[in-house]
């Protein structure tokens, strides 16, 4: 069966003649850094009950993306709609199986007896303000139609600096889940900002009458972070009652840990120091959170 395709595509006021309305019509069907395609699974769609959505688009240590790939693998979840859009880079992805694709969004579904989730994976954030703002407001179009009550968000937490064991840290949009922090052992944030789609989907979902809580991994920024992705996985694992296998997790963990010793190593020997046992790190004052 052919895949379902939808476009969603902004209007364009044109004080011009015929012949420039003509071309504006015949180029409305190309992609533009203002429409939205949807590619959606030739299978049915399935009937969800109040599904969690948990995004976890790229960003700094790719700290939220490894955590929502690794969850839609070990479910393992199923395909639900691509998601094409203009303000993504203009580049296509090479796959294990040498082919090319467009740069794009996904939104996978699980279902089980307790807890049905939708997951959205993605190659890029959107390059400008408007195009965030129009890929959240749809993307949660998408949930409410399953009956999304609970948005989560998975993020990083910037400090610039290598942490043996990285902490989560949150924000929620509502103060009775704030409440619940303490017993999830998630450190509040009370100042700051959350940028990029990570901050941008739980605001817009206060405002559809949804929950929206974001968990922000620990990490230095400088690498690959699985470390703080599996921190920020337990916890919201843990909020959300299921198990998953993070075996695959835990040894991208620990190549992590490797890489940063490394790292550590060379910084020291460029300096001509010796690692200080048991000295702890000091946060810079100015933390910056990107998502």
């Amino acid at each position: 069966m052919a895949a379902k395709i939808q476009t969603r595509t902004s209007h364009h006021h044109c004080h011009g003649h015929g012949k420039a309305l003509k071309r504006i019509n015949e180029l409305s069907s190309s992609m533009s850094a203002r429409d939205i395609k949807f590619v959606y699974s030739s299978t049915d769609r399935p009937k969800l009950k109040s599904p969690h959505l948990v995004c976890g688009f790229p960003g700094s240590g790719y700290v939220g993306k490894l955590a929502v790939d690794h969850l839609i693998d070990e479910l393992p979840a199923k395909h639900l709609v691509d998601i094409y859009s203009g303000s993504f880079p203009p580049q296509v992805m090479i796959k294990n199986d040498g082919t090319a694709d467009l740069m794009k969004n996904s939104i996978f579904w699980w279902q089980s007896a307790g807890v049905d989730l939708l997951l959205l994976t993605g190659d890029s954030q959107p390059a400008n303000p408007d195009s965030e703002y129009a890929l959240a407001e749809e993307v949660l179009a998408i949930a409410e139609q399953f009956g999304t009550h609970q948005v989560f968000t998975l993020a990083a937490y910037i400090t610039g600096v290598f942490v043996e064991k990285p902490k989560v840290f949150g924000t929620a949009t509502d103060t009775e889940t704030v409440k619940e922090f303490v017993s999830h052992n998630i450190s509040m944030m009370d100042s700051g900002s959350i940028t990029g789609m990570n901050g941008l989907v739980i605001g817009i979902a206060k405002l559809r009458n949804m929950k929206g809580m974001c968990l922000l991994g620990e990490t230095s920024g400088y690498v690959v972070d699985a470390k703080a992705s599996k921190a920020v996985l337990e916890t919201l694992l843990g909020i959300i009652g299921i198990k998953v296998d993070m075996t695959n997790l835990e040894k991208r963990a620990k190549d992590t840990e490797t890489l940063i010793h490394t790292i550590e190593q060379q910084m020291l020997a460029g300096k001509g120091g010796k690692p200080l046992e048991g000295q702890p790190l000091q946060k810079p004052r100015d933390t910056g959170y990107i998502s």
